[in-house]
């Protein structure tokens, strides 16, 4: 009898025990503050009783009014009224198809088969100071006939072309006005790689639209891209930047988050006329020197020469001279009296590296060499003697 008293008690314990504890579980919370649950009123009810005085409305108003102005916004609000949208009216000379080509015993008899066409385009450009003074992109205005400026006011200007130089593709405009809004130009020397950049201008035409240039963003990509050289001209020293830059950008400016310009929009490397990240601007502090000489004569002089005749090591020619690689300029001959001469350059001599940048073959030369003025100094790493010798030389004017 004890015996079944036990076991029935540990059969109960549990029971008992688990409907105490459920019991005060469920006293305690009604005793507290509940907070009630949508459920427990109209579904609506929430969304009625959070609402907003009219201070507490206007101070988030100002927090996302605020949110949003930062250095982006307040950089296009300050530079937008200087950039102008530039169409171009060029003549250019097309020659008609012939089945002989272009064949000169054939042209004797049927002439030269030219004729000249108005072709228009358009660009982008920016005011660089109160009295009207434009830069562009060589590429844009630098063979027009007729140019015609638009402000973001609407306005209409004939500009002049005060110098243009192809190989920098720095191209100077001026109209006739005053007291004009304009982008102070910034050091890019200076410039961040990963720095915010943003690109305005006029891609497309859409200028012309709505008076308004178009505002890209992005970053500083890399910094000293030296390109192949283009119809002539020389890209080196390059900003390269993912804000996308469109047909018509061209001639635009690159502006840091200061609002200062650190490059001119150049080149851009598509597949299809679009932007896909690949924009490269000209440096401003090239552009400087540039704008200075075009606006004191109107051009660049580059007519100068060195007196050296050279061309690119081959693997033939570095095993003789026990180069690793088959890179570098050797030269061949050095004309008597030449500024090549007078800088103590010999034949033989192995050029590797032209003013600060390394030299690993005749075009690389060529485009360094390109970019100079007469008077330039530069300074030339030769090869000699299985030693490496440092030169200056001074382009003097004269023909090659």
């Amino acid at each position: 009898m004890k015996r079944s008293f036990v076991i029935g008690m540990v059969v109960l314990l549990p029971f008992i025990g688990g409907g105490l504890l459920g019991y005060n579980i469920g006293h305690s919370s009604h005793e507290t503050n509940v907070v009630p649950t949508r459920y427990e009123g109209a579904p609506f009810e929430e969304a009625q009783t959070a609402s907003f005085t009219p201070q507490s409305r206007d101070s988030v108003s100002d927090a996302v009014t605020y949110s949003r102005r930062n250095a982006i916004t307040r950089t296009v609000a300050t530079a937008s009224p200087a950039i102008v949208g530039i169409n171009v009216t060029e003549l250019r000379q097309y020659r008609q198809w012939s089945p002989w080509g272009d064949d000169p015993f054939f042209r004797q008899f049927f002439g030269n088969r030219t004729y000249t066409q108005r072709v228009q385009s358009l660009g982008s450009g920016f005011i660089i100071s109160p009295d009207g003074y434009i830069l562009t992109n060589d590429h844009v205005a630098g063979n027009a006939k007729e140019i015609t400026v638009t402000l973001t006011n609407a306005e209409k200007y004939s500009a002049k072309l005060i110098g243009t130089d192809h190989i920098s593709d720095v191209a100077l405009l001026k109209i006739d006005a005053k007291d004009l809004p304009y982008i102070k130009l910034g050091n890019s020397d200076d410039v961040i790689t990963g720095e915010w950049v943003i690109a305005l201008g006029n891609p497309f035409g859409l200028f012309d639209i709505s008076d308004k240039p178009t505002v890209t963003v992005g970053v500083v990509s890399a910094t000293g891209m030296n390109l192949r050289s283009q119809d002539g001209r020389v890209y080196r020293g390059m900003i390269q930047t993912d804000a996308a830059i469109n047909s018509g950008n061209s001639g635009g400016p690159l502006v840091n988050g200061l609002g200062e310009v650190i490059g001119v929009n150049a080149v851009i490397y598509t597949p299809n006329q679009g932007s896909i990240g690949l924009g490269f601007a000209i440096p401003i502090n090239r552009v400087k020197s540039v704008v200075a000489e075009l606006k004191k004569s109107g051009k660049i002089d580059r007519e100068w020469y060195t007196g050296l005749e050279v061309q690119s090591v081959d693997v033939r020619v570095a095993r003789y001279f026990g180069l690793d690689k088959a890179e570098g300029v050797i030269v061949s001959d050095v004309k008597r009296g030449s500024p090549g001469d007078r800088a103590g350059f010999r034949a033989g001599d192995i050029i590797i590296e032209a003013s600060g940048e390394k030299v690993t073959d005749e075009a690389t030369l060529s485009s360094i060499f390109d970019d100079m003025r007469v008077g330039d100094v530069l300074k030339v790493k030769v090869y000699r003697d299985r030693k490496t010798v440092e030169l200056r030389l001074k382009l003097e004017k004269g023909s090659t």
